[in-house]
């Protein structure tokens, strides 16, 4: 005959003991932040420059694995099959969990039950850039040169549905012109391709270094005021086509995570980039830095989720 006897209160007492140590002991293991798009763009830029001061602040080595593909779709469905439990976080921007819902017929995964959002970390308005021998100096000579020659030039994005992309289906739009679109695998090979001339333009959100460099040239911003980074630079309705589009940037675990990691992460990743070193960063690059609780964040993605409907709309994107 089966029998059983209550737990003795020091057996429950051990059991607190081992369950409260087990959850204090996070991390103890590497922890990966998951990049959806090629090296080089500035969402892998964001994520490695994070990396190492969380490494230092968590006392675990934290790694950045790029899996570029298909506008961070690719590597967005291999993330949430991922455990939740806080050892891959997915670098997560308007793109892959806003616009590629609207974009994709077979998406893979679910934009609000697949996640747990964590902190938002910044947005960078998009900007219109060209490489530095073009004949172009304005953005009034692009639209010129366009309308002159419809479907005569390119302009090229990390992805199907990524910021690049859907700000230059905005532009052509806004313009009243048609451009030719070139997907790749990420920014980073866009921008390669576009420095050495092999296709027209980009309207990116990772160009500051190479137009520092004097690889590119600017010709307008997207963003409602100046970046304070490219303050000669006018916006798209100074020089006389108005659009605003911006990408933003921020860290999510898969479904289900725990909520005492969550919190974790979310406090370190705040003082991360609330610190003068990291601020002054993404500054630099012409980001606006966000952060707050994930509890906002959730409410944010979802804001956007909708608000992305009608871009992808607007612009006239094709579904794939």
């Amino acid at each position: 005959m089966l029998t059983c006897t209550r737990p003795s209160a020091g057996w429950l007492i051990a059991l607190s003991v081992w369950v409260g140590a087990a959850c204090a002991a996070y991390p103890d293991k590497p922890i990966k932040i998951l990049v959806p798009w090629a090296a080089g763009g500035a969402t892998d830029q964001v994520a490695r420059m994070l990396a190492q001061p969380l490494s230092l602040a968590m006392g675990v080595p934290v790694v950045v694995e790029n899996k570029g593909g298909a506008g961070g779709v690719i590597g967005t469905q291999a993330f949430v099959k991922e455990k939740p439990d806080g050892y891959t976080l997915l670098l997560a921007t308007s793109s892959t969990n806003a616009a590629a819902p609207y974009l994709y017929n077979k998406l893979g995964f679910d934009p609000v039950n697949d996640f747990t959002p964590v902190v938002s970390l910044c947005a960078i308005p998009n900007v219109m850039v060209v490489p530095s021998k073009s004949p172009w100096n304005a953005l009034r000579d692009v639209v010129t040169a366009a309308k002159h020659s419809p479907g005569g030039f390119t302009y090229g994005s990390a992805g199907i549905g990524g910021s690049q992309h859907l700000a230059g289906a905005q532009f052509k739009t806004a313009a009243g012109i048609e451009l030719r679109h070139v997907p790749y695998k990420g920014s980073g090979p866009a921008a390669q391709d576009l420095i050495a001339g092999h296709i027209d333009m980009m309207i990116d959100t990772g160009s500051l270094g190479s137009i520092r460099a004097g690889l590119l040239k600017p010709l307008a911003v997207a963003s409602a005021k100046r970046l304070p980074a490219l303050p000669e630079v006018p916006t798209f309705t100074e020089a006389g086509t108005p659009m605003i589009a911006s990408a933003w940037y921020g860290l999510m675990l898969p479904a289900h995570a725990p909520p005492e990691v969550v919190q974790r992460l979310n406090a370190e990743f705040n003082k991360l980039i609330k610190s003068p070193e990291i601020r002054n960063r993404l500054t630099d690059m012409g980001a606006e830095v966000l952060g707050g609780s994930s509890a906002e964040f959730v409410k944010f993605t979802l804001s956007e989720l909708k608000r992305y409907e009608a871009i992808v709309k607007d612009s006239g994107a094709p579904k794939e």
